[in-house]
Parts: structure tokens; C-alpha cells; sequence
């Protein structure tokens, strides 16, 4: 079994064992087993998924590290919602915003801001759309 524990600003988002976890690298996606090699790595918006006893627990995460020790996983990110917690209307809006606001003439740091929006947006939406029932 693998600890998994994902951090965000705002506290503790998972906590839990689990048979293998999936994650989005910037190298692509990433499947980690008990004993994997220990590594540090940057993950960009996308999805985690935690199977746990041929069960899938779906997050929707955001920029952020992960590091592998052993038998655990530490990852921490900005943003780590699970699937069934998304609320598609509200990220749909911010998405929408997003798009409004890099239409505006912005500054560079505003750009790389609203872009880290969009792309926090953006991976909500497609694990929502994929995990649909």
C-alpha cells in the first residue's frame, strides 16, 4: 500500500492508503506503486487518481510537486477537488472570465495569473465531463 497525502493552501484535501496512484507531470502521466524509486516532480493541471481496491477516486489538481518516497506520496498543489465536488456551472463561469479577461490588454504578471486560472479551470472541466455517471 502507498500513503497518499495532497496538501493544498487551504489545508489537508486527501489523506488516505492507496494500491496506485496516477498523476499529471510535466513529463506526462505518471503511475506510482508501492516501492517506486524515490523522485521529485512538477505536476501541472490535470487529474489524480487513486485506486484503491479496484476502485478509482478521481481529483481534479492544479500546479504543484509531488514527491515519491517509498511507500508515499506527498503531493503539494494549489488547487486538489474531487470529482464528485465540482461545481461545472461555477467553474464554467470561471472559465468564461478567464477567456473575457486575456482578451483585455493585461500586463504580463496579470497574464500568467489569469492563465493559472484558466488552466485550474480547465482540468476541473474535463475530469467533471470525464466522470460523469
Amino acid at each position: 500500500m502507498l500513503r497518499l497525502e495532497i496538501v493544498t493552501p487551504s489545508g489537508r484535501a486527501f489523506s488516505g492508503d492507496a494500491d496506485m496512484v496516477t498523476l499529471p507531470s510535466t513529463s506526462g502521466q505518471i503511475g506510482v506503486r508501492p516501492r517506486h524509486m524515490p523522485m521529485l516532480t512538477r505536476i501541472e493541471p490535470g487529474e489524480v487518481i487513486v485506486r484503491v481496491n479496484s476502485q478509482d477516486e478521481v481529483l481534479a489538481i492544479g500546479e504543484g510537486l509531488a514527491a515519491v518516497t517509498g511507500d508515499r506520496v506527498s503531493i503539494v498543489t494549489d488547487m486538489a477537488i474531487k470529482a464528485a465536488d465540482i461545481d461545472e456551472e461555477k467553474v464554467e463561469d470561471a472559465r468564461r472570465r478567464a477567456l473575457a479577461r486575456l482578451a483585455d490588454k493585461v500586463s504580463d504578471e496579470e497574464v500568467a495569473t489569469v492563465n493559472a486560472s484558466l488552466a485550474r479551470a480547465l482540468a476541473q472541466l474535463r475530469v467533471k465531463k470525464r466522470r460523469r455517471p
